[in-house]
């Protein structure tokens, strides 16, 4: 990009799932499995989620799965850490605060925007911001509690009026791709609109993981996480650590989008979106310990929330997706084999167009701007990445700045 911006408004460029960096610092309270994952003990914070290499070449795989694991507490109706773990994200307010954890993909994690961008004289902590987050954590639904969230989104909303005032008070602009996406627009919706209008000039909204949700959710439960990788380490065996996490039940299909269409398929029965109950327990999926099933997963199928500021809404299509998963046996501690379907890879095409319909219909009702742009044969994670997906996004993103 060769193009010079006159005015700049702040930026603020949040990652995707995999992106954030988490520290660990373990507390007398703590109390190990095994005799060396507690070595570490009393010595201070360490990268408990950042090097994926190092975790496995220091043989401590089985102490990172204990020590990334959540509880939940129905003293407090919520979920923490396991006693004597205590965890914090690093950079809060950089760009520089996501990062890929190994070498497989050195532009993951929006570092060719974030060049770009510096390219354009943005410089980090003055006009480009990020917000990195704890990726085990689930925004609150209706009637739920999360005091990491709210904790964070009371910091965003600190560093968005920070980024504004550094900034002559001009309004900021979000950039998030994937989850990093999906966190933007429920931090803007948890804001009055009154003051989104002052500090919010536009979202730009880089394949969203959509709250009209989407098939990979259930594959990630079944098989175990896609989106946590290591070395040498089958997604099976992440799986229990997986189920721990808050967020390992957000965005499970709707039923308002996929209704009662087959999503996994044995000889014995299938399961749709209204099935999700037995098809947990069929996993042996525990429940005891966690917010209970009806206030967490049945609020996911309420209507979309626009956020009610200007949205640009860009994401790959073409791509082979899964949209059903077929467990003929029954044994979910295999690889399915899978039925597809358009999208990015990701997100099932019916999803988006689910989605992007309702921001349009709602913003469309109030007169405010909504721009929904598909990129052919760009996949979930290289829109980002791509040379032609790329500055197609670019281009939106100067527009934004306009």
């Amino acid at each position: 990009m060769d193009q010079q911006l006159q005015v700049y408004h702040p930026i603020i460029l949040q990652g995707g799932f995999s992106c954030s960096v988490l520290e660990a610092r373990l507390t007398d309270a703590y109390t190990p499995s095994l005799p060396r994952c507690g070595v570490l003990k009393g010595k201070g914070w360490f990268p408990l989620w950042n090097n994926t290499s190092d975790v496995v070449d220091h043989d401590y795989m089985p102490c990172f799965e204990e020590q990334m694991s959540l509880v939940f507490d129905p003293a407090i109706n919520d979920y923490r850490n396991r006693p004597g773990v205590e965890t914090r994200v690093p950079n809060f307010g950089s760009v520089y605060g996501f990062s890929y954890k190994d070498e497989s993909c050195p532009f993951c994690c929006n570092v060719k925007i974030r060049n770009e961008l510096e390219a354009l004289g943005y410089q980090d902590g003055v006009t480009l911001f990020g917000a990195p987050y704890d990726i085990r954590y689930a925004p609150p639904q209706p009637g739920q509690c999360s005091k990491v969230y709210s904790d964070y989104f009371a910091r965003v909303k600190d560093l968005v009026q920070h980024a504004s005032e550094k900034n002559a008070n001009k309004p900021v602009i979000f950039i998030g791709h994937s989850f990093g996406a999906r966190l933007i627009l429920d931090f803007v919706n948890s804001t009055p609109l009154i003051w989104r209008k002052k500090f919010i000039k536009h979202l730009v909204l880089l394949s969203p993981t959509p709250p009209t949700c989407f098939m990979e959710v259930v594959t990630n439960l079944a098989s175990g996480p896609t989106v946590i990788r290591f070395p040498t380490v089958l997604p099976l065996d992440l799986r229990p650590m997986w189920w721990s996490f808050a967020s390992s039940l957000l965005s499970l299909p709707s039923t308002t989008v996929f209704g009662h269409e087959p999503l996994i398929i044995t000889k014995h029965r299938n399961y749709s979106a209204y099935d999700y109950q037995h098809f947990l327990a069929s996993l042996g999926f525990n429940m005891k310990g966690m917010l209970p099933f009806t206030k967490w997963v049945l609020p996911m199928n309420m209507g979309v929330e626009a956020p009610m500021v200007p949205t640009t809404y860009l994401n790959g299509v073409g791509i082979q997706t899964t949209k059903q998963v077929v467990y003929w046996d029954g044994n979910f501690d295999v690889s399915p084999d899978n039925v597809y379907g358009n999208g990015d890879g990701v997100v099932n095409w019916i999803s988006v167009l689910a989605f992007a319909k309702e921001l349009k219909r709602q913003h469309y009702s109030e007169n405010i701007f909504f721009k929904f742009v598909k990129i052919p044969n760009a996949t979930h994670g290289d829109i980002t990445i791509q040379d032609n997906s790329l500055k197609i996004v670019m281009a939106e993103i100067l527009a934004a700045n306009s």
